[in-house]
């Protein structure tokens, strides 16, 4: 089956579901998403967003405190293109219907997190991304020229290399057509044709074996762009969130927001003492490389699995007024965080690199665009600055739709694309074996490639790593497509990439830190 499109979009979190919104009045648009339309990153997203929007804060704080937590590899032009837009799209999502709290005055009540000079975090309680999201959901199922395909998979993008003969004219540069799409319920792959193509697929969490992103981050859009010949870069730069809640037997990790800290937790070791102090001066405050570092040199030194967060100093009814969902998630496994310390561990949470893209989110792919978490814009660095993702998401994807609005009516579909060859057989005890090689590539990658490397450990996780992606590689070859060996091809991919790219930075920065290399390369 063909379906034809003016805009497909791989995602649905903030940047896919705003870009979305923004060229929907244009022409026909679809939504693909792995499970449900509700399931993205951005929903688990507790912390906030992070913009300038009261007076005694200024855009160069906000930059300033950007380019710091970026240690010195951030495009400070991006920087300031997304802090001086952030308040425009603020608005947007209150005009969306995005309720963000707001104290007795009526201002936007502003939470302080790590790394921030001022409190400029607007939150909706603890579930900030989750009323995003759903908000963003409902204009999204109100909208008629869009149309969701739930529980579909987007396997690869169509360009040049799938037409073959078929390509009549030659054009510089690999151009984007469009999508082969799998239904995992009726296993057919569809060809799905777009003008223009919006890559929003989130993070990759899952690459790891404890991680705060939910089972879909997997790296797919990453991949995809990798498998196509376009442009990664800074995959080495893998933020651990230093709190997510220590309960071994769920996944994903139940995030412990930054918030919290700015609000006045701080972290004890099980002795209960106060260890920060230590290795900065800003104490719990500091910025997550710093803390997730500190934390894992605590854990090492005592030979626990994870630390704690206290917060009992604070007054009970105020705690539970600002963070009601993380008060009730630790209640159900025993601990009252009034009364009680929280044991929290590091986990995979955030990727500051991805799919490059210019200032307007065009990819080095013709007609392909990429925001959120996908992509690398310049923004983060070596680091990111607490609550500047989703802004960042949504200021991208608004400055996609201004341009492929200005473009879509002069791109052609490209209708001689070829169908998916569906050849293969269905090779049942190889199949079974999909989900060991998942959690292999999760204790490769946790064991060798996490908060602290070395050469040693990178060169072990590259060979390892290895032997699964031609394992890999030849079960996609032979055997009947399906979404567990699709996700594998792209876990391994992306897993392979950062690798790679942590192989090939000789230095500590930001959130890559290597006892070979402990010292900063001066820019």
């Amino acid at each position: 089956m063909v379906r034809k499109f003016d805009f497909m979009v791989i995602g649905s979190g903030i940047a896919g579901m705003s870009f979305a919104l923004k060229v929907a009045d244009k022409g026909k648009v679809a939504i693909l998403c792995k499970t449900k339309l509700e399931e993205a990153n951005t929903n688990l997203a507790q912390g906030g967003i992070a913009s300038v929007t009261k007076d005694t804060d200024k855009f160069d704080k906000h930059i300033a405190d950007t380019l710091i937590a970026g240690d010195g590899i951030c495009d400070e032009s991006v920087v300031r293109m997304v802090v001086e837009n952030a308040p425009r799209e603020i608005d947007q999502l209150v005009q969306w219907g995005v309720d963000f709290d707001k104290d007795a005055s009526g201002n936007f009540d502003l939470h302080k997190e790590g790394g921030h000079s001022e409190f400029r975090i607007l939150h909706h309680k603890d579930s900030t991304g989750a009323e995003i999201q759903h908000s963003l959901v409902k204009r999204i199922n109100q909208h008629p020229n869009i149309e969701v395909f739930e529980n579909h998979f987007a396997i690869d993008l169509i360009t040049q290399h799938h037409l073959g003969q078929l390509v009549k004219h030659t054009t510089p540069g690999i151009e984007c057509y469009g999508v082969y799409v799998l239904n995992p319920k009726t296993r057919h792959v569809h060809t799905f044709l777009s003008k223009v193509t919006m890559m929003a697929t989130g993070g990759i969490g899952n690459i790891y074996q404890t991680t705060t992103n939910p089972s879909i981050a997997t790296g797919d859009g990453i991949s995809m762009v990798y498998r196509a010949k376009g442009l990664v870069k800074d995959m080495e730069f893998v933020q651990f969130h230093p709190t997510s809640l220590y309960n071994p037997s769920e996944r994903p990790s139940f995030l412990i927001t930054e918030a919290m800290r700015g609000y006045g937790a701080v972290l004890r070791n099980l002795k209960g003492d106060e260890f920060m102090y230590k290795y900065d001066k800003r104490g719990s405050l500091a910025p997550r490389d710093i803390v997730a570092r500190s934390i894992d040199t605590e854990m090492k030194l005592s030979g626990s699995d994870y630390v704690y967060l206290d917060v009992t100093h604070k007054t009970a009814a105020e705690t539970k007024e600002h963070f009601p969902m993380i008060y009730d998630k630790c209640l159900s496994i025993g601990v009252d965080i009034t009364k009680n310390y929280i044991p929290v561990v590091p986990a995979a949470h955030y990727l500051c690199g991805g799919i490059v893209v210019d200032k307007k989110a065009r990819t080095s792919l013709k007609h392909l665009y990429a925001a959120g978490e996908c992509s690398c814009t310049g923004l983060h660095g070596a680091n990111r600055l607490a609550s500047n993702s989703l802004i960042e998401a949504i200021v991208y994807a608004d400055e996609a739709a201004q341009d492929a609005l200005k473009n879509v009516d002069n791109i052609p579909l490209n209708e001689e694309v070829p169908m998916w060859n569906d050849e293969g057989t269905s090779l049942n005890e190889e199949m079974v074996l999909i989900t060991q090689s998942e959690k292999e590539v999760g204790q490769i990658m946790s064991n060798y490639v996490g908060i602290v490397r070395s050469n040693l450990r990178l060169k072990r996780a590259f060979d390892r790593l290895e032997i699964l992606y031609k394992e890999t590689e030849d079960l996609f070859d032979r055997s009947v497509v399906t979404k567990d060996i699709c996700e594998l091809r792209n876990i391994i991919n992306t897993a392979y990439l950062v690798i790679k790219m942590a192989m090939e930075r000789k230095e500590s920065r930001g959130l890559h830190y290597t006892i070979d290399y402990p010292d900063k390369i001066e820019q």
